[in-house]
């Protein structure tokens, strides 16, 4: 079993960075305060139950069918009850989800569950806490959640396979859930009918996969925002379209703030003389679009930040001033927020993708490029340069495009009009991952494209700080001479740019 010396405490709030480290095995601790509160809930889940005189209430899960069938009598057995959550649910399909986001939201479960209004078992929480020391990770389908009850299907799966049931991954390799527990050194989760419940009846997966496409989008953002100030010292672009009094009278504070550190970027920078007066817009409106998608992007930020500190779960239970509690049934499975953000973050990723081709195709077109060679290859029509690499491009744009449709408004009617309204935040933060990767590759294009631009005759850049940039792809990238397959360049490339601290 492997472990790990990072920590994440139950008690502080989650952050994205944590669910990244999820990933990889991590210590999740428990302190006294937080399983004190998890047990409070617990006991006031079975106060609430069965009542000062003994009679059983009914509480939804516990006691009842579920969804639609609220109505009908649960199962009598706790453990039964459990089964009675859990196995209609074994319905998902598709492509097991990325290690990453599994992992992630189920440490978002953990710390949901651990906020004890739930009434989930402190067992529970401890146990689910032990197995992020561990590389286990259950299998769960992509495809199969509307995120309305929260993501029921995909998180029936996580649950089965920490039970045992289904199939799970232990370093790297797909297996036997009960076989990777085992290997992991842990046991199969025990669970009542509120243990299970609580453990399918959030947004745990779309808030995991939304934080972690933002992340992956704010890194492209500042990449892309290196990049262009690259290409307009390449060009010799004049930087006047950076002007503070230009975009402070345009009135968006992220435009502003785009532009402060392009100028900051573009430091020493000295215009060639020879560009038009006007550039294009992929280099004159920049900051503009730049800065929209940095205000986009900060709304984003305060739906993940609600989503994570958030209880999503279905029913709760609060204790009263006077010693007593309440059972509250309502909505906060409903994953609206998300929607609506991972479908702006859609738009958001659709536009700075359409940046980074734009600029690729100027960068590559003698007729803008100041002279350079058509598709920057040093012999043309002997060599061809970056010409398969721009028209991957061109795909990678159509395919972020095609998906950048919102979700968040395509509600559906389900479970007999129950669920009459849906969200469908998973979908939308789910694609949104996948669009972001793309986008990372767009930018890993540009980048290759840049370095290749001075091996055929661009200048070398004057702004000390694209210099650098400059330098660190050119000890990555060798130069595009004679032609050979770029694919793994142009990962290279996203991977510098993405991961390096950028000005």
């Amino acid at each position: 079993m492997l472990t790990t010396t990072d920590t994440v405490s139950l008690t502080g709030l989650l952050d994205s960075a944590a669910l990244r480290r999820a990933a990889a095995p991590l210590t999740v601790t428990v302190d006294d305060v937080t399983r004190a509160r998890v047990d409070r809930g617990r006991r006031l889940f079975h106060a609430l139950r069965h009542g000062d005189g003994g009679e059983e209430r009914h509480i939804y899960g516990a006691t009842t069918g579920f969804g639609a069938l609220v109505g009908y009598a649960g199962r009598a057995d706790e453990a039964d009850q459990c089964d009675n959550t859990l196995a209609h649910l074994g319905a998902g399909q598709g492509p097991d989800l990325p290690h990453g986001i599994v992992r992630a939201a189920l440490l978002l479960r953990t710390r949901s569950l651990a906020q004890g209004v739930s009434g989930v078992s402190a067992e529970v929480v401890d146990r689910l806490a032990a197995m992020f020391a561990t590389t286990f990770s259950p299998a769960v389908p992509r495809y199969g959640s509307v995120g309305a009850s929260g993501d029921l299907i995909p998180l029936a799966y996580a649950t089965q396979a920490l039970r045992g049931r289904g199939h799970a991954y232990l370093d790297g390799r797909r297996m036997e859930a009960a076989d990777a527990l085992t290997a992991a050194g842990l046991r199969p989760l025990a669970l009542d009918g509120r243990d299970a419940l609580a453990l399918v009846n959030g947004t745990s997966v779309t808030t995991a996969a939304l934080a972690l496409a933002r992340d992956a989008v704010r890194a492209a953002h500042r990449a892309l925002t290196a990049l262009t100030c690259l290409l307009a010292d390449l060009l010799g672009c004049d930087p006047g379209f950076l002007d503070e009094d230009l975009l402070r009278a345009y009135g968006h504070p992220g435009a502003a703030g785009v532009g402060a550190r392009m100028r900051r970027t573009l430091t020493g920078t000295t215009p060639s003389g020879t560009r038009p007066l006007q550039e294009p817009y992929s280099i004159r409106c920049a900051p503009q679009l730049l800065g929209a998608a940095q205000d986009a992007l900060a709304y984003v930020d305060g739906v993940v930040a609600a989503d994570l500190g958030g209880v999503s779960d279905n029913p709760l239970f609060f204790p009263e001033g006077d010693g007593t509690g309440k059972v509250v049934h309502g909505g906060n499975f409903f994953g609206q927020p998300a929607a609506f953000a991972a479908d702006l973050l859609a738009s958001v990723t659709a536009q700075l993708g359409n940046l980074a081709e734009r600029q690729l195709d100027l960068l590559v077109d003698p007729a803008r490029n100041g002279g350079l060679p058509p598709m920057l290859a040093t012999v043309p029509g002997a060599q061809h340069g970056l010409q398969g690499v721009q028209l991957a491009t061109t795909a990678f744009v159509a395919e972020i495009r095609r998906a950048a449709t919102p979700a968040g408004m395509q509600s559906l009617p389900t479970n007999l009009h129950n669920q009459d309204v849906v969200p469908f935040g998973t979908q939308a933060a789910l694609r949104s991952y996948d669009m972001a990767d793309l986008l990372g590759l767009l930018c890993g294009s540009l980048a290759l494209g840049l370095r290749q631009a001075v091996h055929v005759g661009a200048r070398r850049p004057t702004a000390p700080r694209c210099g650098e940039l400059l330098d660190a792809l050119a000890d990555t990238l060798p130069p595009v001479d004679p032609d050979r397959p770029l694919d793994a360049d142009v990962r290279a490339a996203a991977r510098l740019v993405l991961t390096r601290d950028l000005p």
